[in-house]
């Protein structure tokens, strides 16, 4: 019986994680229009209040209650996650896009999987196994294979910026493993017994709550920065619909803070967290037929091989 409710856990959490990659295609699709009509730093401090509000009601519904019972350790450990991996590392692969641009920050941001089997090693003696091991690489090499053989023509990045967007795609790597590996302790991993444990759905709400307090410095700056570039008239000019941008926006909030952060709790909760990592860092994969199908663009043999391998590194991960 134990055996087979660990290998239960294994296919719901490599499900969950699957999941989550999906998940994420659809924000990055939404969330790229939308921060073109109303910037970036407005969509993150929007997609995390809508997300707040969803969790908030969903936590009602499934348990009767506006909040969940926690203790300080965990609020500790939420809070963190929610600052370092949402906040944080959000707005650094936000300002990477504009630096270096999307190729070679999706590039940096396949290493994910790597700081969270070190952190998961580290901190909660997570021990993969060696197929495990063969299918994170396989991943994060096809992944990375695909990213790198894609083109951004026309589009220039200024050489100034280019060190500054390199390190911001690396922490941002970083802070998304590191966001979720406090989650997991938030959870209840390695301190508390299984019973004990809080819901992924809960530790997400309190991971958003701690998510939208970091935002109120970033959202400080970015308003005396207008003030400045008004009072010197460089007020740049919007692109598009102010109704549209927001829709999209409460489109991807949906899809990624509210569903796809949920899917990535559940996920780091039933598998070791380099395994989730991994299976939650394919959307640079999963867009591809999507640039396709709405971009006309075409994907080459290298690209086909790259989504082979990475997709035979996922199947890797869930199957062996």
């Amino acid at each position: 019986m134990l055996i087979g409710s660990l290998q239960a856990d294994a296919f719901v959490g490599s499900m969950a994680g699957l999941t989550t990659s999906l998940l994420w295609t659809a924000t990055a699709l939404f969330f790229a229009s939308a921060g073109r009509r109303i910037g970036p730093t407005k969509v993150n401090a929007f997609r995390i209040a809508l997300a707040i509000l969803l969790h908030l009601i969903t936590l009602r519904l499934i348990t009767g209650v506006w909040l969940p019972e926690v203790s300080q350790r965990q609020v500790l450990y939420l809070g963190l996650s929610g600052i370092i991996g949402l906040t944080i590392g959000d707005q650094a692969l936000f300002t990477a896009l504009v630096d270096i641009g999307p190729r070679l920050s999706m590039m940096i941001m396949t290493t994910s999987p790597l700081f969270a089997a070190a952190f998961g090693w580290l901190v909660l003696g997570e021990m993969l196994s060696g197929w495990a091991c063969i299918g994170i690489a396989m991943t994060v090499g096809g992944v990375g294979w695909v990213v790198l053989e894609r083109k951004t023509p026309g589009h220039g990045f200024a050489p100034s910026l280019y060190g500054r967007g390199i390190a911001l795609a690396f922490l941002a790597a970083a802070c998304q493993a590191g966001g979720l590996l406090l989650s997991k302790q938030g959870i209840g991993h390695g301190w508390l017994a299984s019973e004990q444990h809080l819901s992924p759905q809960a530790a997400t709400l309190i991971r958003m709550v701690f998510a939208g307090v970091g935002m109120v410095p970033i959202l400080l700056i970015r308003v005396y920065r207008m003030r400045r570039r008004r009072s010197a008239g460089t007020q740049p000019k919007r692109v598009g619909s102010l109704k549209i941008g927001l829709l999209l926006t409460a489109c991807g909030s949906i899809v990624g803070p509210y569903l796809g952060v949920w899917m990535s709790l559940v996920a780091s909760d039933r598998v070791p967290l380099g395994i989730a990592q991994t299976l939650c860092s394919l959307p640079p994969l999963f867009i591809l037929p999507f640039v396709v199908v709405f971009y006309k663009e075409r994907v080459s043999p290298r690209g086909m091989l790259g989504a082979l391998v990475a997709v035979g590194g996922a199947a890797v991960l869930v199957l062996l």
